[in-house]
């Protein structure tokens, strides 16, 4: 609709998860960071915690993106099974060839199988799971049993959960407690701070090919960030929504204006309002301090 009237090969800020956009603002470089290096310290479980919308499935797929060379890699976005279909999906993306209707035992058997001959070739395996917070106990406790298979020396399972906080809430309960006591690694994705939603901003007009100066004014990047309080998931709705108000209007340049127009037609997004009892304050205290002042200097001519 806009891409041709702003110069670009596609939409910048769709909802899609699209590791060509994949930005590594600070959170993220690190969280990948922390997965890296409990990879390479053989950790069997770790997780990768964050507020919807804080990119936690870009994340994981632009993970399995980098891995892909020097693992073998499992990917399961849907945490809604029973533990065979689970250990059917595995085996799906090994591309492991099973009877139909395989038993779990023969599934598992399977699985094992295939560990340790990646590991004769030294392609450890990564089973990176998505939404883990949905996951049902039997699910989480299929998984915990799954990783037992394991030499002596080495884990030959590695499995990354990326779920919301209520994830971590669970694990808090007795019944997962075995589970929670294996992960060894952790991390929480935090939001874009201001100067990070500018370079993001720039960061996805680039990826489609936009040539031009800046889209965006300095104090509609500023609204933008305060309103969508640093989450790259409504940063993109709203970004989106002004380029369309833009379009409508004829002009090339994002403005304030454009920006308030998005978060009214975005429901459940307000901006916070101005403390007008701490407004009125600041303004009567420089009346007084002007008050004084010129008490004081008519005092002296005096």
């Amino acid at each position: 609709m806009y891409e041709k009237f702003f110069g670009l090969k596609e939409k910048p800020f769709s909802l899609t998860p699209d590791t060509e956009y994949f930005y590594r603002y600070c959170s993220h470089q690190e969280a990948l960071n922390v997965l890296l290096v409990a990879l390479r310290n053989g950790e069997g479980f770790v997780r990768v915690g964050g507020e919807v919308g804080t990119g936690k499935t870009l994340l994981c797929r632009q993970l399995l993106k980098l891995l892909q060379d020097d693992c073998a890699t499992a990917y399961l976005p849907n945490t809604l099974l029973t533990p065979r279909e689970l250990y059917q999906a595995i085996s799906d993306d090994l591309q492991l060839e099973s009877p139909e209707n395989a038993s779990i035992q023969q599934l598992n058997l399977g699985i094992f199988s295939e560990l340790v001959r990646l590991r004769k070739l030294k392609r450890p395996l990564v089973v990176l799971i998505d939404e883990a917070q949905a996951m049902p106990h039997r699910i989480l406790e299929a998984l915990r049993l799954l990783s037992n298979l394991e030499t002596e020396k080495e884990k030959l399972l590695h499995i990354f959960f990326f779920a919301q906080p209520e994830f971590e809430q669970r694990l808090l309960e007795d019944n997962l407690r075995q589970l929670r006591q294996r992960i060894t690694f952790s991390y929480t994705l935090s939001t874009l701070d201001s100067g990070e939603v500018f370079a993001y901003l720039e960061h996805r007009l680039r990826i489609a090919e936009y040539e031009g100066e800046s889209l965006f004014t300095p104090v509609a990047v500023k609204l933008l960030h305060k309103a969508a309080k640093g989450v790259p998931r409504l940063i993109n709705l709203l970004a989106h929504k002004a380029l369309l108000i833009a379009y409508g209007k004829g002009v090339r340049k994002i403005d304030k204006k454009m920006i308030l127009s998005a978060i009214e037609d975005t429901h459940g997004l307000t901006l916070p309002r101005r403390n007008l009892f701490s407004t009125y304050a600041v303004e009567f205290g420089m009346i007084m301090v002007i008050v004084v002042a010129t008490l004081y200097l008519w005092g002296e001519i005096r």
